[in-house]
């Protein structure tokens, strides 16, 4: 990949520097050379199935920004408009996880630039593709103290699939076949055609002044050729291509378990299904349901009489919620497989997976039902000791005797007034999500304690859990309820996070005018700081001032003038009644739904 790449820079900067003696002419009212590039680069783009492009103030970046509102308003593109770097990194990747196809990024320089890090990386670890192009100032104002100047050519490191640092236009009418070289490279390595697998690619693109002029010419056929919705539904050109891996046929000889890590999808449920095998499935895994899903996994995988009798694993996604399964993968003479059909990093905990495959199926035979079903029975069993759901006693609702009746009416009162714990909080929103919505979980106590005790069900469950941050958890949400509900797309998108999270991504909540707010449900477990710390085992045995200062975090803040002050609604619920009517209340706007927990 990096040989590919390193290739292609040097074809893209002959391009560039390219003297045919035709410039555009003043005269003819042509638009900016700067300008030019910028429509002709959004242009490639566009023919090759980006649909959206998020933009952050600045000026040296304006021809692109200018550009792609005029794509815009011809129907080419959707714009999206975020004052904040962060912010808008991780809407993108909101944007593209949910959509399935790159999503270009417009910033200006210094600064704006490294703000797209965090989102970056992620990407690069959760194999999203982002196109960045980062405006920069041209190589004669570089190295010279100039204003908002900083070394941005490979800022970015083996992050990115593709990276290339473009000379300034200048008007060669060659620019523009080096520009649709640049939008045929960027979409192809961003959408997984090199070694590395889908991802960021980075055009650092230097302007000079004139930096932008008010022509943009936008092409009709281009427009034409797209869909009636505006070409937002229209497949990506650039499908992923799979790295070679060889495909595999697994036997039925060995006690089996199946892994479904983040972002497996449902080919794990698949063959956990064919095999007869018990199925281990993360709540962001899109593989959570079926008959042979085991919930109370980390139990039964610490648990000799199943966890010790395990004798082969196949591994979907990246696994990142237990230490049991990377324990179980760690284990002497464990029986690795890994199924990795695209590139990037190979989950591969202990370094024992015995091979790495794109894909895995069975042979045909009788299933060992004893082996599956004591998963199942033992995990059903913890379930039910554990439920505190119970049917309500309709006899004692319909008796003559008053004290009984009283007493069904004080028990079932009762438990609409239940006070809110971390595990009724989770089962409440799994509960009020189906399959027309969408769930995002960020990356804090929460996603574990949902993990760990909801039942199966196949909704799209969506997390950063790549490098697993808590960094802009509210903007990736927008972004994934923008992409799945336009052009009349059902359903609510709901967030549930940590106080902490919400808060580090609090410039998130700021909506961008002029564009449809999505039908969003930002729920916030509130317990007055970070209490995924407190499991840590250094807070047995550190000063308690101290582990509250440097980790836990304490801090207060009025969650409801936060929602207002951004435009939010806002909701408080101290009860399960109070929040199941706000869950399944009609959503038409982003609503903020807090909810106070005891640490």
């Amino acid at each position: 990949m990096e040989q590919t790449a390193r290739t292609a820079i040097r074809a893209t900067d002959r391009v560039l520097s390219m003297s045919d003696g035709q410039r555009t002419s003043p005269e003819d009212q042509s638009p900016a050379p700067s300008t030019a590039f910028a429509a002709a680069l959004l242009e490639g783009l566009v023919r090759r199935g980006v649909r959206d492009v998020v933009v952050a103030p600045g000026s040296r970046s304006q021809a692109l920004a200018l550009a792609a509102a005029a794509f815009e308003r011809a129907g080419a593109i959707a714009v999206h408009v975020r004052i904040d770097e962060r912010a808008a990194g991780f809407f993108a990747l909101g944007l593209a996880v949910e959509s399935r196809r790159p999503v270009a990024i417009v910033v200006t320089s210094g600064t704006a630039v490294a703000n797209l890090h965090p989102a970056v990386l992620e990407a690069h670890h959760s194999l999203v593709p982002l196109i960045l192009l980062t405006a920069d100032r041209p190589e004669e104002l570089r190295g010279i103290r100039s204003n908002q100047t900083t070394a941005q050519p490979g800022i970015f490191a083996k992050a990115t699939r593709f990276a290339v640092d473009v000379a300034a236009p200048s008007g060669l009418r060659s620019e523009s076949r080096a520009a649709d070289e640049l939008a045929d490279n960027a979409v192809s390595f961003a959408a997984g055609r090199g070694e590395a697998g889908a991802g960021p690619v980075h055009l650092n693109l230097a302007f000079r002044e004139p930096l932008s002029s008010g022509f943009v010419h936008v092409p009709h056929q281009l427009v034409d050729a797209l869909t009636d919705e505006g070409g937002l539904v229209t497949p990506p050109a650039a499908a992923p291509t799979a790295v070679y891996r060889p495909s595999i046929l697994l036997d039925r000889d060995k006690r089996t378990v199946v892994i479904a890590g983040h972002a497996a999808g449902p080919a794990a449920e698949s063959l956990a299904h064919a095999g007869g095998w018990p199925l281990i499935a993360e709540v962001s895994s899109d593989a959570r349901y079926g008959r042979n899903l085991v919930v109370a996994y980390r139990r039964l995988l610490a648990d000799p009489a199943l966890g010790g009798r395990i004798e082969r694993a196949v591994v979907f996604g990246h696994p990142t919620l237990s230490r049991e399964v990377p324990a179980l993968l760690s284990r002497e003479g464990m029986d690795v497989t890994v199924v990795a059909p695209t590139g990037g990093e190979v989950y591969n905990p202990g370094r024992r997976a015995v091979r790495v495959v794109s894909a895995v199926s069975v042979v045909e035979g009788p299933v060992d039902r004893q082996w599956l079903g004591s998963w199942i029975t033992a995990s059903r069993g913890i379930a039910e000791a554990e439920s505190r759901d119970s049917a309500p006693d309709l006899e004692a609702a319909r008796s003559h005797d008053p004290a009984e009746r009283l007493a069904y009416v004080k028990a079932e009162f009762s438990a609409v007034r239940q006070p809110i714990d971390r595990r009724l909080l989770v089962e409440a929103v799994w509960r009020a999500t189906w399959p027309h919505d969408r769930l995002v979980l960020g990356a804090s106590r929460l996603i574990r304690e949902a993990d760990a005790v909801v039942g199966g069900k196949k909704v799209r469950v969506h997390a950063n859990r790549g490098l697993a941050g808590i960094d802009g958890t509210i903007s990736t949400a927008l972004g994934i309820a923008t992409a799945s509900q336009r052009a009349g797309g059902a359903g609510v998108t709901r967030v549930l996070v940590g106080d902490l999270t919400a808060l580090h991504d609090i410039g998130g909540l700021l909506l961008a005018a002029g564009e449809t707010p999505p039908r969003l449900q930002l729920v916030v477990g509130d317990d007055g700081g970070g209490t995924i710390f407190d499991g840590l085992e250094v807070a047995t045995s550190a000063r308690k001032d101290d582990i509250d200062r440097v980790l836990y975090t304490p801090r207060s803040v009025d969650f409801e003038a936060l929602a207002r002050g951004f435009g939010w609604g806002h909701a408080r619920a101290t009860t399960r009644a109070e929040l199941d009517q706000a869950l399944t209340a009609q959503t038409s706007a982003p609503t903020l739904i807090e909810v106070p927990l005891e640490r």
